[in-house]
C-alpha cells in the first residue's frame, strides 16, 4: 500500500485532511531483520530521512504488538500516514519480518511494526517474538496491542504467556535498574461486534494482566510493587473492517486524535511516558537495549518440556474434541425444533466423561502443570459446548410448562370451581414439571443454573392467570347482568302497567333487593378469585352503577314517546269507555258526556307527573356511585318539562276522537224515527204497494233494484258504490260543461267567448278546492 492508496481510499474527508496535512511520506527502514540483527542505518534515517535528530525530546515512539495477520501494519498505516506493507486479502502469508520503523505523517512520532507473533513460518521458535516485544516494551511510549475480539480472555490466543514472560524479564532488566518508568498499553480490539460491551471486554483484559504481573517474579525490593506501577491501560475497538468498512475508517479517525491532538481527554502521549532519550541519541539507546536483550537467558523460558507438552495436549485436545463435536451433533436439530429429549443429561455427561477420558488416557503422560490446564480447558469448553443445548432444553420446557398451565387452566374452568384453587394446582404441575426436568440436565463441575428461566416461568404463569382471571370476572359479571337484567325487565313492566303513587317505592324496593342478591353472588365469586378488599369494593361500586344504568334503560324503553302515549290513552278508555264493572259504556242523551271526559283525560294526564321523575324513598338505602359516565341525580328524570308538555299536547288531541265518537253516538240515537212515523208511511203507501205488486213490470223493476241494494247492504259496499256514483256525475259534468264551453265558443264573439272561458275555468277551480 502507497501513500497515494492512503490518500484515495475511501475514508470520511476528515480523516484524509488530517492524514494527508502534508504531501510527504517518509521511508521505511527495517531496525532489526529476521535474523535479529540491529540495522547501522537508523543514525542516516533520524537526521535525513525523518528529520528528528535535532528535536530533543520532543517526539514520540509507538510500537504495534500482536498476533501475526491481525491487521498490524494496516491499522497503523491508517492511523499514521505510513507506508508500511500489509498482507493481502487472497495470500495469507506473513508480511512484516523483524521490526521497521518509520516516521508518523504530519507528526514527531516514530512508528515501529513489530513482527507479528504465532507465525507459522517461525513454528515453535518464539524466541524471536519474545526478544521483538520485550525491545518494543523497554522502548516505546506507547504500545497498540492490536488483537481479535474473540481472543479476549484466552491465554495464549491474547500472548497472555509471552506478556508474562515480558513482563518478568523487563522488570529484570531495565525497571529496576532505571527506577519506575511507565508505558502506556493500548488495546485495539478488533472486528468488534458490540454485543460484548468495551467495559466487560477491558475489565476481563485487566483481570487477566493483573493475575499474570502477581505471578511474575520480582527483583529484590521490588516484591509489592504493582502493575499499575509500571503500566497504564487503554481500551478501545474497531468494527470489522471488510464487513463494515465506513464504520471502520470513521472509529479509525476517532483514534487518531488520542496521538495527534493535546487537548483530547485520551491523549496518550503524556509525559511519564517518556523515555527521556534525545533524538540524536536514540540509535545508541535503541542499539543497546536490543544487545542487552540478546546476552539475557530468560527469555528461552518455558523449556522445551513444557512446549512439547503443550504441543501434544493441543493436538490430544484436537482430536478428543473434533469426536465429541460428531457425538453432539445430534442433539442440535430436535431441541431447536422445539422437542424435548428425553435423558438429554444423562447423554451430555457421557459424551463428556468419554471425551475427557479420551483426553487423560493421552495426554496425562505429559508435564503435569500442562495437562491440567490443557484438560481444564477441555473441560470448559465441552461445558461452553453443551451450555447451548442446555438452554435450548430449558426453553423447550418453560413452553410445554406454560401450555400445560394453560391447558389445565381451561379443562378445570368448565364446570363449577374455585378459581384460586384452579390456577394453584395447575401452576405447582406445571412448576414441577419444569424443576424436574431442568434438574435432570445439570451437570456436575458445571456453574449451569436455572434461575433465570424459573423466574420467568413464574411471571408468565402470572400473566397467562392474570388475564384468565381477568376474563373469567367479565364472563362472571355478564352473567350477573343478564340475571339482574331479566329480574328488572319483568318487575318494572308489572308495576308500569298499574302505575299509582306508590308506583316507584315499589320498583326502588324491589331494585334494591334483586340487587343486593346479585351483590351476594357476587362477592361470593369474587372470593374464590382471592380478590382483594379494595377490588370488592370496586366490583361492587360497578356493579350498582351498571345495574342501575340497566333499570334506566328499561325504564326509557316502557316511557318511550309512542308507549307512554299508549298508556294514556289505556287509562283514558279505561275511565271513559268503560263503567266501573268493567262494561263499555253506551252513552244516552241523558248523561254528561262533558263532565266523564275531563275527569278520564284528567285521571289519564295524572300519569304524566308520576313517571316524570324517579322518587327514591328516604329509607331505600340506594347506594349509586356517580362519575363521568353517570350522574345519579339527573338520572332520576325522565320526563323533562318540555317532554311532559308535548305529550300532554299530544294526548289531548288523540282524546278528543274519542269525546267526538261518543257524541255522534248520543246525536244518532237522539235523531231516530219514531214508530209512528213506520205506520203513517205503511197507511199513505197502500196503494202504491199493491199497485207495484200487481203490476209485473213495477215488480221486476223493483225487485231488480231491490235485490241490488240488498246485495250492496249486505257486503257493505255503500262507500265504493258512492264514490263510484261521484266519479261517474264528475266526469258527466264535465263533459257536458265541454261541449257547452266548445258551443257558445264558436258562436259569441272573440271577448264574450273569453268570459264564459273564464267563468268556467273558476268554477272547477272553486270545486277542486272544496
Amino acid at each position: 500500500m502507497t501513500a497515494t492508496d492512503i490518500g484515495s481510499s475511501n475514508e470520511p474527508n476528515g480523516q484524509a485532511q488530517q492524514i494527508n496535512g502534508t504531501n510527504k511520506t517518509f521511508a521505511q527502514l527495517q531496525i532489526i531483520d529476521e535474523n535479529q540483527h540491529f540495522t547501522k542505518d537508523l543514525p542516516k534515517y533520524m537526521k535525513e530521512e525523518w528529520e528528528l535528530a535535532d528535536c530533543g525530546f520532543n517526539y514520540n515512539l509507538v510500537a504495534v504488538f500482536g498476533s501475526q495477520s491481525t491487521g498490524k501494519s494496516t491499522l497503523l498505516n491508517r492511523l499514521f500516514g505510513t507506508n508500511f506493507d500489509v498482507m493481502s486479502e487472497t495470500a495469507r502469508r506473513q508480511t512484516t519480518k523483524g521490526i521497521w520503523m518509520s516516521r508518523g505523517r504530519d507528526m514527531s512520532v516514530l512508528i515501529m511494526d513489530v513482527e507479528g507473533t504465532d507465525g507459522r513460518e517461525r513454528g515453535e521458535d518464539q524466541d524471536f517474538e519474545r526478544k521483538s516485544a520485550l525491545f518494543s516494551m523497554a522502548t516505546s511510549n506507547v504500545i497498540i496491542v492490536n488483537l481479535w475480539e474473540h481472543q479476549v480472555g484466552l491465554y495464549q490466543g491474547a500472548n497472555m504467556g509471552l506478556l508474562k514472560t515480558v513482563f518478568e524479564v523487563n522488570l529484570q532488566l531495565f525497571q529496576a535498574a532505571r527506577g519506575k518508568e511507565k508505558t502506556l498499553l493500548l488495546f485495539v480490539i478488533r472486528d468488534h461486534v458490540g454485543s460484548t460491551p468495551l467495559a466487560n471486554l477491558s475489565n476481563t483484559l485487566t483481570a487477566d494482566l493483573e493475575r499474570i504481573w502477581d505471578s511474575v517474579s520480582k527483583p529484590e525490593g521490588l516484591e509489592h510493587c504493582t502493575i499499575k506501577d509500571y503500566f497504564d491501560f487503554m481500551f478501545t475497538t474497531l468494527p470489522h473492517k471488510i464487513l463494515l468498512p465506513r464504520e471502520f475508517e470513521q472509529e479509525v479517525v476517532k483514534l487518531r486524535e488520542r496521538f495527534v491532538n493535546p487537548n483530547n481527554k485520551d491523549f496518550v502521549f503524556k509525559p511519564n511516558y517518556s523515555k527521556r532519550v534525545p533524538a540524536d541519541g536514540f540509535h545508541v539507546y535503541a542499539e543497546g537495549i536490543w544487545d542487552q536483550i540478546m546476552s539475557n537467558k530468560d527469555l528461552d523460558l518455558p523449556t522445551q518440556q513444557e512446549l512439547l507438552a503443550q504441543y501434544r495436549c493441543d493436538e490430544i485436545a484436537t482430536i478428543a474434541f473434533e469426536n465429541f463435536l460428531g457425538k453432539i451433533k445430534g442433539f442440535r436439530q430436535p431441541i431447536e425444533s422445539g422437542k424435548i429429549i428425553d435423558d438429554l443429561g444423562p447423554q451430555m455427561e457421557e459424551i463428556r466423561n468419554t471425551t475427557i477420558k479420551q483426553f487423560d488416557k493421552d495426554a496425562s503422560r505429559y508435564h503435569a502443570e500442562v495437562y491440567k490446564r490443557k484438560r481444564q480447558e477441555v473441560l470448559q469448553k465441552a461445558n461452553s459446548q453443551l451450555h447451548v443445548f442446555f438452554l435450548g432444553q430449558l426453553k423447550n420446557l418453560t413452553k410445554k410448562a406454560i401450555n400445560t398451565f394453560n391447558s389445565r387452566v381451561q379443562e378445570k374452568l368448565k364446570g363449577e370451581y374455585d378459581f384460586a384453587e384452579v390456577v394453584s394446582s395447575s401452576r405447582e404441575e406445571a412448576e414441577e414439571f419444569f424443576v424436574s426436568g431442568a434438574n435432570a440436565i445439570l451437570l456436575p463441575d458445571t456453574d449451569w443454573t436455572f434461575d433465570e428461566e424459573l423466574t420467568q416461568l413464574k411471571e408468565s404463569i402470572s400473566d397467562i392467570a392474570a388475564k384468565s382471571r381477568t376474563e373469567e370476572t367479565k364472563k362472571m359479571v355478564k352473567a350477573l347482568e343478564k340475571l339482574f337484567q331479566s329480574q328488572v325487565n319483568e318487575f318494572v313492566s308489572l308495576y308500569f302497567k298499574t302505575p299509582a303513587n306508590d308506583m316507584w317505592d315499589k320498583i326502588i324496593k324491589k331494585f334494591q333487593q334483586v340487587l343486593n342478591n346479585v351483590e351476594d353472588q357476587l362477592l361470593k365469586r369474587l372470593r374464590s378469585f382471592n380478590a382483594t378488599e379494595e377490588e370488592n369494593i370496586n366490583a361492587v361500586s360497578s356493579l350498582r352503577k351498571r345495574s342501575w344504568l340497566q333499570l334506566r334503560k328499561k325504564i326509557d324503553d316502557e316511557l318511550a314517546d309512542n308507549m307512554f302515549l299508549l298508556k294514556l290513552r289505556e287509562r283514558f278508555e279505561e275511565k271513559f269507555r268503560y263503567d266501573d264493572d268493567g262494561l263499555p259504556k253506551v252513552w244516552k242523551p241523558e248523561d254528561d258526556i262533558d263532565a266523564h271526559f275531563r275527569k278520564a283525560r284528567d285521571e289519564a294526564l295524572h300519569l304524566i307527573p308520576i313517571f316524570a321523575s324517579i322518587q327514591v324513598p328516604d329509607d331505600a338505602g340506594l347506594d349509586i356511585p356517580s362519575d363521568d359516565e353517570l350522574d345519579f341525580e339527573s338520572s332520576l328524570t325522565i320526563l323533562t318539562e318540555t317532554r311532559q308538555h308535548d305529550l300532554s299536547v299530544r294526548f289531548k288531541r288523540e282524546s278528543d276522537a274519542f269525546y267526538l265518537e261518543a257524541k255522534r253516538s248520543v246525536v244518532a240515537t237522539t235523531a231516530r224515527i219514531p214508530y209512528w212515523v213506520f205506520v203513517m208511511f205503511v197507511i199513505l203507501g197502500w196503494n202504491e204497494f199493491i199497485s207495484i205488486i200487481t203490476s209485473p213490470t213495477y215488480l221486476v223493476i223493483v225487485s231488480f233494484f231491490g235485490v241490488i241494494g240488498y246485495i250492496i247492504w249486505l257486503l257493505n259496499l255503500f262507500g265504493p258504490v258512492e264514490t263510484f256514483t261521484y266519479m261517474v256525475a264528475s266526469e258527466i259534468i264535465k263533459v257536458g260543461k265541454d261541449q257547452l264551453k266548445n258551443g257558445l265558443q264558436s258562436r259569441a264573439p272573440p271577448a264574450i267567448a273569453q268570459k264564459i272561458d273564464s267563468m268556467l275555468g273558476n268554477t272547477e277551480n272553486i270545486k277542486k278546492e272544496q
